[in-house]
């Protein structure tokens, strides 16, 4: 089994971050890997047992589902139902914390998920830098702040 575990600080307040990656069908607004996307059957978006039904920009569909979703604790949990890419038993977890030195937001995204024998590092690298890092990058640009200090 793989595990990833990614984690950033953004300058902006927790309620802020929360906002915007509340929104489970809200990734094709800020991540630069997703064309389109919608919530299956009409649902709301934060109501968990919801499917969101996306399309990547190289046309892949996928499928994931809200496992949990928690104002209180500013986290969420998803799994992949459909996808091309042989993630295999993917859990995805979403945790935000106040940084209260300096009013910022510590954001944590992991996963585990099996893959097909040799293909480990390959898909754990695309997960942790196409996936997080980009996502990471992309709500700092979607919020209008800084880069990631390279400090």
């Amino acid at each position: 089994m793989v595990k990833i575990v990614k984690s950033t600080i953004m300058e902006a307040p927790v309620e802020a971050v929360w906002e915007v990656l509340r929104d489970f069908n809200g990734h094709d607004r800020w991540h630069p890997a997703v064309a389109d996307s919608h919530i299956e059957r009409g649902q709301s978006s934060d109501k968990v047992g919801c499917v969101r039904r996306f399309h990547l920009v190289d046309g892949s569909e996928l499928r994931e589902q809200l496992l949990t979703l928690s104002d209180a604790d500013m986290a969420f949990t998803y799994c992949l139902l459909d996808t091309p890419v042989p993630l295999l038993n993917y859990v995805a977890h979403v945790r935000l914390t106040p940084v209260t030195d300096g009013d910022l937001t510590f954001w944590e995204w992991e996963s585990r998920f099996d893959t097909p024998a040799g293909e480990e590092q390959r898909l754990k690298d695309m997960v942790s830098e196409q996936i997080y890092q980009a996502g990471f990058e992309a709500v700092r640009a979607h919020m209008g702040l800084a880069p990631a200090s390279t400090a």
